[in-house]
C-alpha cells in the first residue's frame, strides 16, 4: 500500500508554507512515520524536513526529472511511511514560464498544482491573511475553482490578527466551501535565520536547527488541526516505485568520495542510491576538515555556500593537495555550483584548489532559473552533444574554462556558456538531478572501476 500524501501549498511565496509544513512534518512524526518530500529544485528546506521526520527530504520536480517519474519517485521515498507531506514551491500554480506561439506564456510547468495532481494528492492551502476579510472568500473561490484537476481540501490561515479576525476569516472560508483546519496567530510567528540564498541550511545550524524545527512543531500543534489533516490525506495509486538498481547497471567497486557538511548541504538524496547501484562504495567527507577517504577514485562535490567557509576550506591545504594529485592522476571529480567554487584558482581572493581555472568572486546578483543547456565536450559525465535540464542558483560568478561544460540560451535567446571541462573533471553551476539522468552516477563509476 501507498502512503496517503496531503500537499502543503499557498497562493504565493512568503506565505509561510515551509514554517507550517516543516511543524506539520513534526506533529505527524510524533504519532507515526512520516515521508517527507519538497516540490521543485530547493535544497534547503529538505535539510529541515529531514529533522522533523528523521528521514531523508526528497524533492519532487517534474521539470528536472520527468513529470512520469513523479509518482514513482513519490513511491520510492514513502516506502513504509504511514504518511507523506510535500511542501509546495512558490505560488500553488507557479511554475516554470515558458514562451508559447506569439509570445503567449503557458500554464507554469512543474509547479505544485502539477504535482499534486501527478499523486492525486489533496492540497492544504496555507494564506498569510495579513490585510485580508471577507474578500478572503473571493480569492479561495478562485484558487478552488481555478484547475478543476486540483483538490483544495482545506485552508491554514496564517498570521492571524485577533479572535475576531479568525471570525471572519472562518466565515469566509466557510462562503468558499472551504474548512479551516488551522489559525496561527501572527505574533507566534517565527523567524528562521536567512541570507542570500534563503534560509540557512539545517547542516550549518547545528542545536539551532534541532530548536528551530522543535518550534515549530509545538507552534502547528497549538494551532493547526493536526488530527484533521491526517484525515483530508489521500492514497497515491498503486503502481512501481522508483528503483535505483533498476536504473543503472553494476559497474564496479570503486570508492567515491561525496562531499557534505556545512559547506556542501545541497545534494540529493537518490544521488548517493544511484552510485551505491552502480556499485561505488560512497565515502562521506567534510572538505573543512578531513582528508580524502582512503582509495579514493573519484570525488563529487555538490552545491552549498564556500563563500562562507572560504578561509576554513583553504586552510585544509592537505584536502587540496589531494584533490589536485588525484586529477592528476587520472581520478575522476563531479563538480556543481559550490564544488565548481571550491575546485577554482580562488574565491574572493582566498586560495582554493587551483583545479579550475579563474577566480570566483561573491556578486550582488542572483542568478536563479532551469536551462536546457547541450554538452560541449566529452568528460567522465556526459557526451558531446547530450541534452539536460538543470538548474542554477547563485550569487558568484566565475568565467567558464576554456573548454565549457554546457551552453545553453538564455531568455533573450543569447548564447550562453558555463562551467570546465578536462579529461576527468567535469564542474559548473548546472545542478541536474541524478534521477532525472541516472546513467551519470553509473558513467562516473566505471570511469574509474
Amino acid at each position: 500500500m501507498v502512503a496517503p500524501a496531503v500537499v502543503i501549498a499557498a497562493p504565493s511565496s512568503g506565505s509561510g508554507k515551509t514554517t507550517i509544513a516543516t511543524g506539520l512534518m513534526g506533529a505527524l512524526a510524533r504519532t507515526g512515520t512520516v515521508a517527507p518530500f519538497k516540490v521543485g529544485p530547493d535544497y534547503i528546506d529538505p535539510g529541515y524536513h529531514a529533522l522533523a521526520t528523521g528521514r531523508p527530504g526528497r524533492n519532487l520536480d517534474a521539470v528536472l526529472c520527468g513529470e512520469h517519474r513523479i509518482a514513482p519517485l513519490y513511491r520510492h521515498g514513502a516506502r513504509d511511511a504511514d504518511i507523506a507531506v510535500v511542501e509546495g514551491v512558490m505560488g500553488l500554480f507557479d511554475g516554470r514560464i515558458v514562451d508559447g506561439p506569439g509570445g503567449a506564456v503557458t500554464e507554469g510547468i512543474g509547479s505544485t498544482a502539477d504535482v499534486a495532481q501527478s499523486l492525486g494528492a489533496p492540497v492544504v492551502l496555507v494564506v498569510d491573511v495579513r490585510g485580508h476579510s471577507q474578500s478572503l472568500a473571493a480569492l479561495l473561490t478562485g484558487f478552488a475553482t481555478y484547475r478543476p484537476g486540483v483538490a483544495i481540501a482545506g485552508v491554514i490561515l496564517n498570521r492571524v490578527s485577533s479572535p475576531r479576525h479568525e471570525r471572519v476569516l472562518r466565515d469566509a472560508c466557510a462562503h468558499a466551501g472551504l474548512e479551516a483546519v488551522g489559525a496561527v496567530p501572527g505574533a507566534a510567528a517565527l523567524e528562521v535565520p536567512a541570507r542570500h540564498l534563503g534560509l540557512i541550511p539545517a547542516a550549518e545550524r547545528g542545536d539551532d536547527a534541532v530548536a528551530a524545527v522543535a518550534a515549530m512543531t509545538e507552534l502547528v500543534e497549538r494551532h493547526v488541526d493536526v488530527e484533521r489533516i491526517r484525515d483530508l490525506a489521500r492514497p497515491v495509486a498503486d503502481g512501481p516505485g522508483w528503483s535505483p538498481s533498476a536504473e543503472v547497471a553494476r559497474a564496479g567497486g570503486p570508492t567515491v568520495a561525496l562531499a557534505g557538511g556545512p559547506a556542501f548541504s545541497f545534494g540529493y538524496a537518490e544521488h548517493e542510491e544511484l552510485l551505491r547501484a552502480a556499485g561505488a562504495h560512497v565515502r562521506r567527507f567534510d572538505p573543512l576538515t578531513d582528508e580524502l577517504p582512503d582509495g579514493t577514485a573519484a570525488v563529487v562535490l555538490p552545491g552549498g555556500f564556500p563563500e562562507m567557509y572560504a578561509e576554513k576550506l583553504s586552510g585544509n591545504a592537505a584536502l587540496r593537495g589531494q584533490l589536485r594529485t588525484l586529477v592528476d592522476a587520472g581520478g575522476a571529480v563531479h563538480a556543481e555550483c559550490a564544488g565548481q567554487l571550491y575546485l577554482a584558482e580562488s574565491l574572493d581572493g582566498v586560495p582554493m584548489c587551483g583545479i579550475v581555472p579563474g577566480a570566483a568572486t561573491f556578486t550582488r546578483r542572483l542568478t536563479l532559473g532551469y536551462r536546457d543547456a547541450v554538452a560541449l565536450g566529452p568528460s567522465p559525465l556526459f557526451e558531446p552533444g547530450e541534452r539536460v535540464t538543470g538548474h542554477e542558483f547563485h550569487r558568484t560568478a566565475l568565467a567558464p574554462g576554456p573548454a565549457a561544460a554546457w551552453g545553453w540560451r538564455d531568455a533573450d535567446g543569447r548564447a550562453t556558456t558555463d562551467g570546465f571541462l578536462s579529461p576527468t573533471v567535469h564542474s559548473s553551476y548546472l545542478h541536474v538531478h541524478p534521477a532525472g539522468y541516472p546513467e551519470v552516477a553509473e558513467r562516473l563509476v566505471r570511469a574509474v572501476a
